[in-house]
């Protein structure tokens, strides 16, 4: 069954509104910048047409991104997982952002809560794990929330703590503290949580590490990374 087309009756080309979408979300860039980029390419859009584009697109995107990867996730047993949680701040309320990060650095799922208890804890972890699967080891700080909520889903054994041991959840978290900046923090949690997921399944697609690879190989991955992209959406 052929499925509707999303881009029908906008004006612009699918092509024009990836971009859009990529270059907000992928780049900390405020939605005046990525207007001033198109206009530097003949492309003539307000900010507020990105706005919409993302708030629209970004999601669904995200969708294909992350069901692609939980796939692939799930056909092979987990490894490792790292939890962390950090704080953000909506209307000058904290508020707290949970996220779940494998063993390579990729964020696996993001979740917004007013506290950091047990019930948060649990609902976060139930969540990933339906999604997910289980991992054989989920490395973690020494919040007591943690621990009672393992216990209740029957994962006590598997949890490890240590003073350097969550790092990969630590640096994970330092390109959407860039983003958080560039939007002038937000406004509303549900914001927060529609941006939190879009920019972690964007940031995985593009997260090459290119550090551990050869120059050939890291354009040959960017490339095709850059492939599947343009086809999201599609038809």
């Amino acid at each position: 069954m052929t499925r509707p087309d999303p881009f029908k009756y906008f004006h612009s080309s699918p092509e024009i509104i990836r971009l859009a979408v990529m270059l907000y979300v992928r780049f900390p860039l405020s939605l005046r910048n990525v207007e001033d980029l198109l206009h530097e390419r003949g492309i003539d859009i307000s900010h507020e047409t990105v706005r919409f584009w993302w708030q629209r697109f970004g999601p669904r995107f995200a969708a294909e991104i992350r069901k692609r990867r939980a796939d692939r996730l799930r056909s092979w047993p987990q490894w490792r997982w790292h939890l962390d949680e950090m704080f953000v701040k909506i209307n000058g309320e904290r508020h707290y952002l949970w996220r779940a990060v494998d063993h390579e650095g990729e964020v696996l799922e993001s979740f917004v809560t007013k506290t950091r208890d047990k019930k948060a804890a649990l609902k976060f972890l139930k969540k990933t794990m339906k999604r997910h699967g289980r991992p054989h080891i989920l490395v973690m700080d020494k919040l007591r929330s943690y621990g009672a909520a393992l216990r209740e889903v029957g994962a006590a054994e598997r949890q490890e703590t240590g003073r350097w041991l969550n790092n990969r959840a630590e640096n994970s978290h330092l390109p959407f503290r860039r983003r958080e900046r560039a939007m002038l923090r937000f406004r509303r949690t549900r914001s927060l949580q529609m941006f939190a997921a879009v920019h972690a399944s964007v940031f995985n697609h593009f997260n090459l590490e290119r550090s551990f690879y050869s120059r050939a190989n890291f354009k040959k991955n960017r490339a095709a990374a850059l492939a599947e992209w343009r086809q999201l959406g599609a038809a």
